[in-house]
């Protein structure tokens, strides 16, 4: 009897020292993971606030800093137009994101709630035409675009972004699946409308995923640059900031620019940043949410 309690006692202190060893190992990998991908951010910020000009430097931490990378970003409009630009992008970001998220939620809860003819087919078309990338559609919706005299305007990117929204509907009727049909079956007895319900009683109860929308409705027209240069060509003054960066980027101008680009990329993350920052909890669980069907 002694004997077996102490190979048991045993036997469990060797788990605790494996369980330990295997959690000290995960907390090295993920430490050793979160360096290198911090390294390259740093380095943005470090070339943003660096005073020497150039695309490249043998070293990592710059011999001196300076805030003139930010100022004549704004100040300095002979070649580039970067508050213009910022602004452009902000207008187009959040019109496509009222659009968007508009169409997600009422195609998501129709395919949720509703059932019609079709319905499967249709839910089965968006699920193929989602595996393709967007962009193969380029060169067809330029031409759609051109034909109705709207190309190089800010109006174009809003309906090429917020146009085909509706397909990516498959997480939020998750969501939406998860909510009672009690609660719907309860309003129409009081006497709601379908309008009433989904306006009154759903939305209210789809915070995670109407945040979980907003957040990737905004996101891809901010960071997009295909479209934009598709549609924009040389028409500099209706350029977005991935455009205008990039532009930095050309041989004539890296040598003077790069630094101003990283100070660009560095003002271009810092929205995106804070939005991911405050809704954090709710883009969470809109995904898990809308996952579990």
């Amino acid at each position: 009897m002694i004997s077996s309690n102490f190979s048991l006692g045993k036997s469990n202190k060797s788990y605790k020292r494996s369980k330990m060893i295997g959690t000290i190992f995960s907390y090295i990998i993920l430490i050793v993971l979160s360096i290198i991908w911090l390294i390259p951010i740093l380095w943005v910020i470090l070339t943003s606030f660096r005073a020497e000009q150039g695309s490249f430097t043998p070293y990592f931490w710059p011999k001196g800093f300076t805030l003139q990378n930010y100022v004549r970003l704004f100040t300095e409009t002979n070649q580039f137009y970067f508050l213009r630009w910022f602004g452009n992008t902000f207008f187009v970001a959040v019109c496509s994101c009222v659009l968007s998220t508009f169409f997600v939620l009422c195609v998501s809860y129709v395919m949720s709630r509703l059932r019609f003819a079709m319905r499967k087919p249709l839910m089965n078309i968006a699920l193929i035409l989602g595996m393709f990338p967007g962009f193969m559609s380029m060169i067809a919706v330029y031409y759609i675009l051109k034909g109705f005299g709207i190309t190089q305007s800010l109006a174009a990117l809003i309906l090429v972004y917020s146009g085909g929204a509706g397909l990516g509907f498959y997480i939020a009727k998750g969501f939406f699946d998860t909510i009672p049909k009690t609660l719907d079956e309860a309003a129409y007895l009081d006497g709601a409308t379908k309008a009433m319900v989904f306006w009154k009683i759903t939305i209210p109860l789809s915070k995670p995923i109407i945040v979980y929308t907003i957040l990737t409705s905004f996101l891809a027209p901010w960071a997009d640059y295909i479209f934009a240069s598709v549609i924009m060509g040389d028409n500099y003054a209706n350029y977005t900031v991935a455009l205008g960066l990039f532009k930095m980027l050309e041989r004539e101008f890296i040598h003077t620019y790069y630094t101003r680009f990283a100070a660009g990329a560095v003002l271009v993350s810092i929205p995106i940043a804070a939005l991911f920052i405050a809704t954090q909890k709710f883009y969470v669980s809109g995904i898990t949410g809308g996952s579990d069907k």
